[in-house]
Protein backbone atom coordinates (compact mmCIF):
# COMPACT_ATOMS: atom_id res chain seq x y z
CA UNK A 1 0.00 0.00 0.00
CA UNK A 2 1.27 3.41 -0.82
CA UNK A 3 1.10 6.40 1.42
CA UNK A 4 -1.36 9.00 0.34
CA UNK A 5 0.16 12.23 -0.78
CA UNK A 6 -0.31 15.20 1.52
CA UNK A 7 -1.98 17.12 -1.28
CA UNK A 8 -4.68 14.47 -1.79
CA UNK A 9 -7.98 16.01 -0.60
CA UNK A 10 -9.43 12.61 0.40
CA UNK A 11 -6.40 11.87 2.60
CA UNK A 12 -6.63 15.27 4.24
CA UNK A 13 -10.34 14.81 4.88
CA UNK A 14 -9.73 11.33 6.33
CA UNK A 15 -7.01 12.62 8.64
CA UNK A 16 -9.20 15.53 9.74
CA UNK A 17 -12.03 13.09 10.51
CA UNK A 18 -9.68 10.98 12.67
CA UNK A 19 -8.51 14.10 14.54
CA UNK A 20 -12.11 15.23 15.04
CA UNK A 21 -13.11 11.80 16.40
CA UNK A 22 -10.13 11.78 18.79
CA UNK A 23 -11.04 15.27 20.05
CA UNK A 24 -14.70 14.24 20.49
CA UNK A 25 -13.70 11.19 22.54
CA UNK A 26 -11.42 13.36 24.67
CA UNK A 27 -14.15 15.94 25.24
CA UNK A 28 -16.65 13.19 26.13
CA UNK A 29 -14.27 11.78 28.73
CA UNK A 30 -13.63 15.25 30.12
CA UNK A 31 -17.38 16.00 30.27
CA UNK A 32 -17.98 12.71 32.11
CA UNK A 33 -15.23 13.43 34.62
CA UNK A 34 -16.54 16.96 35.18
CA UNK A 35 -20.10 15.70 35.64
CA UNK A 36 -18.85 13.21 38.24
CA UNK A 37 -16.95 15.97 40.05
CA UNK A 38 -20.03 18.21 40.06
CA UNK A 39 -22.16 15.38 41.46
CA UNK A 40 -19.64 14.67 44.23
CA UNK A 41 -19.44 18.39 45.04
CA UNK A 42 -23.23 18.61 45.32
CA UNK A 43 -23.30 15.58 47.62
CA UNK A 44 -20.54 17.11 49.72
CA UNK A 45 -22.51 20.37 49.99
CA UNK A 46 -25.62 18.48 51.10
CA UNK A 47 -23.60 16.57 53.69
CA UNK A 48 -22.07 19.79 55.01
CA UNK A 49 -25.50 21.42 55.23
CA UNK A 50 -26.83 18.41 57.15
CA UNK A 51 -23.88 18.53 59.55
CA UNK A 52 -24.38 22.28 60.05
CA UNK A 53 -28.09 21.75 60.74
CA UNK A 54 -27.36 19.01 63.29
CA UNK A 55 -24.69 21.16 64.93
CA UNK A 56 -27.14 24.06 65.23
CA UNK A 57 -29.71 21.74 66.82
CA UNK A 58 -27.12 20.51 69.35
CA UNK A 59 -26.10 24.09 70.14
CA UNK A 60 -29.73 25.04 70.75
CA UNK A 61 -30.20 22.07 73.10
CA UNK A 62 -27.02 22.94 74.99
CA UNK A 63 -28.17 26.54 75.36
CA UNK A 64 -31.49 25.33 76.74
CA UNK A 65 -29.72 23.07 79.23
CA UNK A 66 -27.35 25.83 80.32
CA UNK A 67 -30.25 28.21 80.94
CA UNK A 68 -32.13 25.53 82.90
CA UNK A 69 -35.23 25.72 80.76
CA UNK A 70 -35.95 22.02 80.30
CA UNK A 71 -39.06 20.55 81.89
CA UNK A 72 -37.00 18.18 84.02
CA UNK A 73 -34.87 21.02 85.37
CA UNK A 74 -37.97 23.06 86.16
CA UNK A 75 -39.53 20.12 88.04
CA UNK A 76 -36.28 19.55 89.93
CA UNK A 77 -36.08 23.22 90.88
CA UNK A 78 -39.68 23.12 92.12
CA UNK A 79 -39.05 20.02 94.23
CA UNK A 80 -35.87 21.52 95.65
CA UNK A 81 -37.71 24.71 96.60
CA UNK A 82 -40.44 22.67 98.30
CA UNK A 83 -37.87 20.66 100.27
CA UNK A 84 -36.05 23.80 101.35
CA UNK A 85 -39.30 25.35 102.60
CA UNK A 86 -40.31 22.17 104.42
CA UNK A 87 -37.05 21.61 106.32
CA UNK A 88 -36.33 23.01 109.75
CA UNK A 89 -33.37 25.32 109.73
CA UNK A 90 -30.53 24.00 111.85
CA UNK A 91 -30.02 27.21 113.88
CA UNK A 92 -33.69 27.13 114.92
CA UNK A 93 -33.38 23.53 116.10
CA UNK A 94 -30.21 24.39 118.05
CA UNK A 95 -31.99 27.34 119.72
CA UNK A 96 -34.95 25.11 120.72
CA UNK A 97 -32.63 22.46 122.19
CA UNK A 98 -30.74 25.13 124.13
CA UNK A 99 -34.00 26.62 125.42
CA UNK A 100 -35.25 23.19 126.49
CA UNK A 101 -31.95 22.54 128.28
CA UNK A 102 -32.20 25.88 130.05
CA UNK A 103 -35.79 25.22 131.12
CA UNK A 104 -34.92 21.75 132.42
CA UNK A 105 -31.98 23.15 134.34
CA UNK A 106 -34.17 25.85 135.91
CA UNK A 107 -36.87 23.31 136.79
CA UNK A 108 -34.33 21.02 138.48
CA UNK A 109 -32.82 23.94 140.31
CA UNK A 110 -36.19 25.15 141.60
CA UNK A 111 -37.40 21.68 142.57
CA UNK A 112 -34.56 21.05 145.07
Amino acid sequence: MTEPSPNDPAAVALELERIRRTIEVGFTRTDGALALLVQRHDQSDETQKEHARRLDAHDARLDTLERGETERQKRSDGRLDALERARWPLPSVAALVALCGLLLSLWQLTSR
